[in-house]
């Protein structure tokens, strides 16, 4: 295939090939670490002074395994991704998956002692020069030690999650990784497209088009309903289970936890957006108003406006579109995206085979990232492509630190994605050739945006939690599914939403909600879409002196709560709903000149 259509990424640096001399050895090297870390940390049972010295040895041995087990995920993760039908990487995966639960089986033992550590002996071993950098994670592990079972039943635990909790989740990944569905075209053909494209072809600027896909591609979700709800429900009641014999008392102080935030920060922000959801739903009754309809279908939410000028983009000229708005505004993050495309480190090709949606991975053995995506012409794509390569400078900009403080939240993490979107609209509306229709296509896509993450991700957010309470009863039916989503759905965009405008199968079709190793895997990117928001705001204030304390928020987001992080960088208190009422209402004045723009364009 031509490279305007779309490239292959480079994995040599990874291993010089799958399952060849040298990616074996390296495995051998693993399994003989980790078993290993295993035997020392079974041995060593006492935490005190006299034993600080082999307790810090194995700290540092975990963190090198760490590191490299990351780095054979990453391969592996890029190569199943862009292949689902490659049974041996598969296998390969799933023998991954045993790795790491051996791996957890030294972090149990270490969970264990930890736990009874008395504070001032455990404040001092993380005061040595060797653990002081990584004193935040060692915290964190102590944190965690408080809701853990005895050391028997964490084992056990570690062991049934290579068969039971994560084998939903790659069940889930390969038969979605296979599924096609028909889609008519416009002279009425009937054609074979994998599910990779649906998201693309839902979102063509042209709603014919759109809804073809969305009726072909719900009628595939159809025929793996059953597969898609047993899945959810295993994945639930496992987390359930779990978290009844770990004693958390709710689902959600997990979600809380793993994103380094606390209730509080939650419930602030959440607070201003349920009081600010009509300016989210106000967005889709504009667009409505180009169709002279009332609302739009949730099938369409992050289709653009069709206008005139509206056309295919070929792969380079939408590179040249991101390389030369970052240039415009954030010169260091355009030079690394220069490299990356050198390096070949992007996989953007459109084919069969490839999973649905986007990801950034990467290995800090090689030091290098890698993003994937499939393109498909569109600015929406070209959007993805910006936010993708945002987490890949984010992990940049840690180059060289330790392992352990890369393990940075998700909420962080998406707030740096996001950023890179805004730093690509932002280069975007300086650039003096762009004319008016490209400067409301460019509102209708920043605007669009917004919805999407105050609305769509506050939907898949209140979905989860109603359907975690009802899973806490018994299994969930597929009817019931589809009821919980589309009552979602019609609660969060109100009148936004036409009267049949519900997708009721979203829960199956969304691969987010069977991630198995982050729970709520949705109110992070509004956090940090809201977060972003703000960020570009100070930025258009302090202009190119306010990149470097961006810069060091980043590298503070692997050693600290995201509320210390906040106000050690950028001095704001997250738990003050003021804080995102303000970021929400800066969506009023390109609101109100989107209004206009559409009101003259369509009179």
């Amino acid at each position: 295939m031509s490279d305007d259509k779309g490239v292959i990424w480079d994995l040599l640096p990874y291993f010089p090939e799958f399952d060849g001399p040298q990616m074996r050895a390296f495995k051998v090297g693993l399994d003989r670490d980790i078993e290993r870390l295993k035997t020392s940390s079974s041995e060593l049972t006492v935490f005190s002074g006299e034993t600080h010295d082999q307790w810090e040895a194995l700290i540092l041995i975990a963190e090198d395994v760490y590191s490299r087990l990351g780095h054979f995920s990453s391969y592996l993760g890029c190569l199943e991704a862009a292949d689902a039908h490659n049974e041996a990487v598969s296998l390969s995966r799933a023998a991954l998956v045993r790795q790491y639960a051996a791996f957890e089986k030294y972090e149990i033992d270490v969970l264990g002692v930890f736990k009874r550590a008395p504070k001032t002996v455990f404040d001092g071993f993380c005061e040595r020069p060797n653990l002081e950098e990584i004193a935040y994670y060692l915290k964190r592990l102590r944190e965690r030690a408080r809701t853990t079972m005895s050391r028997k039943e964490e084992a056990l635990a570690s062991d049934l999650n290579v068969d039971g909790l994560s084998a939903w989740g790659r069940l889930y990944d390969k038969v979605t990784g296979k599924l096609e569905f028909d889609f008519i075209t416009k002279n009425g053909q009937k054609e074979r497209r994998p599910i990779s494209q649906w998201r693309s072809l839902m979102s063509d600027p042209d709603r014919d088009i759109g809804r073809s896909a969305y009726e072909g591609g719900n009628r595939a979700w159809q025929q793996i309903e059953d597969v898609c709800a047993a899945a959810l429900n295993a994945i639930a009641g496992t987390r359930l289970t779990l978290n009844t014999h770990r004693r958390v008392a709710h689902i959600m102080d997990r979600a809380l936890f793993q994103a380094a935030i606390r209730r509080e920060t939650l419930e602030a922000m959440y607070a201003a957006i349920f009081q600010n959801l009509d300016t989210a739903r106000d967005i889709l009754l504009v667009k409505a108003r180009y169709f002279d309809r009332r609302g739009i279908w949730f099938f369409e939410r992050e289709a653009p406006l069709p206008l005139p000028e509206s056309t295919a983009l070929g792969w380079r000229s939408a590179t040249e579109t991101v390389s030369s708005a970052f240039a415009a505004a954030y010169p260091g993050l355009a030079h690394y995206f220069r490299r990356m495309l050198k390096d070949r480190w992007v996989e953007s090709e459109a084919r069969s085979g490839k999973r649905p949606g986007a990801f950034c991975t990467g290995s800090s053995v090689i030091e290098e990232q890698r993003v994937f995506m499939t393109f498909n012409g569109t600015l929406g794509n070209v959007t993805t492509l910006a936010h993708e390569v945002g987490h890949a400078w984010h992990a940049h900009l840690l180059q060289g630190t330790r392992p352990f403080n890369r393990r940075y939240p998700m909420t962080l993490a998406e707030t740096a994605s996001i950023f890179a979107e805004h730093v690509l609209m932002d280069g975007l509306t300086r650039d003096p050739s762009i004319g008016e229709p490209q400067k409301l296509r460019l509102l209708d896509t920043e605007l669009t945006d917004a919805a999407v993450f105050l609305l769509d991700i506050t939907t898949r957010y209140t979905f989860e939690k109603t359907f975690y309470d009802e899973r806490q009863k018994g299994e969930v039916s597929v009817s019931r599914l589809k009821t919980l989503m589309s009552e979602a759905q019609r609660t969060i965009y109100g009148e936004a939403l036409l009267p049949d405008g519900a997708d009721p199968y979203f829960w199956a079709s969304k691969l987010h909600f069977y991630i198995t190793d982050t729970t709520f895997y949705n109110f992070p990117y509004t956090f940090g879409y809201l977060l972003a928001r703000s960020l570009i705001d100070r930025y258009h204030k302090e202009g190119q002196e306010f990149l470097p304390k961006y810069e060091a928020f980043l590298r503070l987001s692997g050693v600290d709560t995201v509320e210390n992080v906040g106000k050690r960088a950028l001095n704001v208190d997250f738990k003050n709903p003021a804080f995102w009422q303000t970021a929400i209402q800066s969506l009023k004045v390109p609101l109100e000149e989107y209004r206009r723009r559409i009101i003259d364009h369509i009179t």
